[in-house]
């Protein structure tokens, strides 16, 4: 499998009080390790377990993912601007593996 890819698509530039929509994928094959490869042995589970939205440091949006959730798995969310700052988005994967990505906005 190739390395996760997270992608983020949130405004750059927001008014006051404006509720803007952010939409988040990662690259991530999300194996539940319920199939079996061609020699018959179980394949390992190996999925993205949580994911975190924060905005200048404060978690504002988290999700337990579980085995059922799709390969690519995107997520999208509401955020109401009230200031100027950088968003911080984290994938956990099982073995430990943290991704993460940035987006900035300039609320005004």
């Amino acid at each position: 499998m190739a390395n996760p890819v997270p992608r983020v698509r949130a405004p750059n530039k927001a008014k006051v009080g404006e509720i803007i929509e952010i939409k988040s994928l990662i690259s991530h094959e999300m194996e539940s390790g319920q199939r079996r490869d061609s020699s018959g042995k179980v394949v390992p589970r190996k999925i993205i377990n949580k994911f975190t939205a924060s905005f200048n440091g404060k978690t504002f949006f988290e999700a337990d993912w579980q085995p059922s959730i799709s390969a690519n798995p995107y997520q999208s969310f509401f955020f109401k601007a009230t200031e100027s700052g950088e968003f911080k988005f984290a994938w956990k994967d099982d073995d430990g593996s943290e991704y993460s990505s940035t987006a900035k906005i300039a609320v005004g």
